[in-house]
């Protein structure tokens, strides 16, 4: 059974590389996005990228122990496969990596696990902000 899994993790080995920062629009070329500011997101995760592939049907995986090797704080990355044995596309609409990073960072704002945080935060927050700031700050 290691042999499997050896075998396995050299073909995952070839696969193209995708940390989070590529597609991060808070960041600079420098700090290591690749795409245009007006075409990537804020503050991607691993797991929004790997779901991203998974609606693109592309295979993936995800990497949560390796980090970015210009910042070591940003841990995790999801290597994809782009291309097959044989060198043709898995997904015919994808044939480079920058475009991969375009259609994930496009798809990555409209993840169910990024709307649901948007319409339960700005009512819970706004509310109890706003309270403790006018309250609780002046009084004191």
């Amino acid at each position: 059974m290691d042999s499997g899994g050896g075998d396995l993790r050299s073909t995952i080995k070839k696969w193209n590389v995708i940390y989070p920062v590529y597609l991060n629009s808070k960041k600079t070329v420098a700090e290591g996005r690749r795409i245009a500011t007006s075409k990537a997101c804020p503050d991607p995760t691993c797991i929004e990228i790997a779901d991203c592939c998974s609606h693109l049907k592309i295979p993936h995986a995800i990497e949560l122990d390796k980090a970015y090797p210009r910042d070591f704080f940003q841990v995790g990355r999801v290597r994809v496969q782009l291309k097959k044995d044989d060198g043709s596309p898995v997904n015919p609409a994808i044939k480079t990596k920058k475009q991969l990073m375009i259609q994930i960072a496009e798809l990555v704002p409209k993840h169910h696990g990024r709307t649901k945080k948007q319409e339960s935060a700005p009512s819970s927050s706004t509310g109890g902000s706003l309270k403790n700031t006018k309250g609780g700050k002046k009084k004191k």
